[in-house]
């Protein structure tokens, strides 16, 4: 199933999304038209923490009413909002090779661009790639980042005003269910709930300057609207392997980037098992992938412009669009 969070008449809801059709199925509705507790459909983390009875109630509500018509809305009139709107939590790893290669030649770049231009910035990004940091390969590498500050599809994201380098990246998130901690990784699978798309937007001026304090990004990557999730969470069993994904950053309607989550440095269910070592992972958790390679301006030497509509694009998942707009000063 697909499942998003949307408002409709004041009110915010739980729908299975039809995106062949373009519609959305009000669960709730169709819980209550039908005698059975509405109560797993009150909002997302209401339906994670019912688990599989949630899961199995949705799927009979759409088997036994998907006929009727008023328990329909058409996604082009209905405003999505992020489909886990506050995560209980939120990590996010760095776990694709490529990716921290070529960010971190980035980072010295945008570094030289603060201190001698356009063409001091050029010159690092010539140069060639430096060797992967043998940590990466021995640990899943992540931060926590801030829950508070999600968006959904369609949202504008304010560009901070104390930043000049504002960057998109492409990533593939699991939503997590089960509460547990010392979760083994062959047990890691159960404790997901499904999939999104994240865009992990960042000052990177700001983040570049911070890291230099060896303790991870804050301004860089916490302001209003800095972490954008969508369309909507594909469940576990509808997706498949999340390591068979390809993905695509259109900026304007332009492909700026392709990639594959086939390079996984280590796997959600890794990550999670990881993660869990004496520490109780709940329901209702975000991880992202970390960025996809290619799929941010750092890497390729390209940032955003103050209007700019950014979409991440992730086969079996969906597009996840948004656009960036600058602030005045005062």
């Amino acid at each position: 199933m697909k499942l998003a969070t949307y408002r409709l008449g004041g009110k915010t809801r739980v729908g299975i999304v039809d995106p062949d059709k373009g519609q959305l199925f009000d669960l709730a509705g169709a819980a209550r038209r039908d005698g059975v507790p509405d109560a797993p459909f009150a909002s997302m983390l209401d339906l994670i923490d019912a688990d599989d009875a949630g899961l199995d109630s949705a799927r009979s509500l759409m088997a036994k009413r998907s006929g009727e018509a008023d328990l329909w809305t058409d996604l082009a009139t209905t405003e999505l909002l992020a489909p886990l709107p506050e995560p209980r939590q939120m990590r996010d790893a760095m776990s694709f090779a490529l990716h921290i290669r070529q960010s971190a030649r980035g980072g010295k770049a945008v570094q030289a661009l603060r201190a001698g231009g356009r063409e001091a910035f050029k010159a690092v990004m010539a140069e060639p790639l430096g060797d992967l940091p043998t940590v990466y390969r021995e640990l899943p590498i992540y931060y926590i980042t801030n829950r508070f500050m999600v968006v959904g599809p369609g949202a504008v994201v304010k560009w901070p005003r104390y930043s000049e380098v504002m960057d998109y990246e492409l990533e593939v998130g699991v939503v997590t269910r089960r509460s547990r901690s010392n979760i083994p990784i062959g047990q890691a699978h159960a404790h997901i709930f499904g999939y999104t798309i994240f865009n992990d937007f960042s000052a990177r001026d700001r983040q570049m300057l911070e890291m230099q304090g060896r303790l991870g990004p804050a301004k860089g990557k916490s302001f209003d609207g800095s972490n954008a999730l969508g369309p909507w969470i594909v469940t576990a069993d509808e997706l498949g392997d999340p390591q068979t994904l390809e993905a695509e950053v259109r900026v304007n309607g332009e492909t700026r980037a392709k990639g594959d989550t086939g390079q996984m440095l280590f796997s959600f269910d890794e990550v999670i098992a990881y993660a869990s070592q004496d520490e109780t992972i709940h329901a209702g958790e975000f991880f992202g992938s970390g960025t996809v390679g290619n799929c941010c301006g750092l890497e390729i030497g390209r940032f955003l412009d103050s209007g700019d509509t950014i979409e991440l694009r992730v086969d079996r998942i969906g597009a996840l669009t948004n656009r960036v707009e600058r602030q005045s000063a005062t």
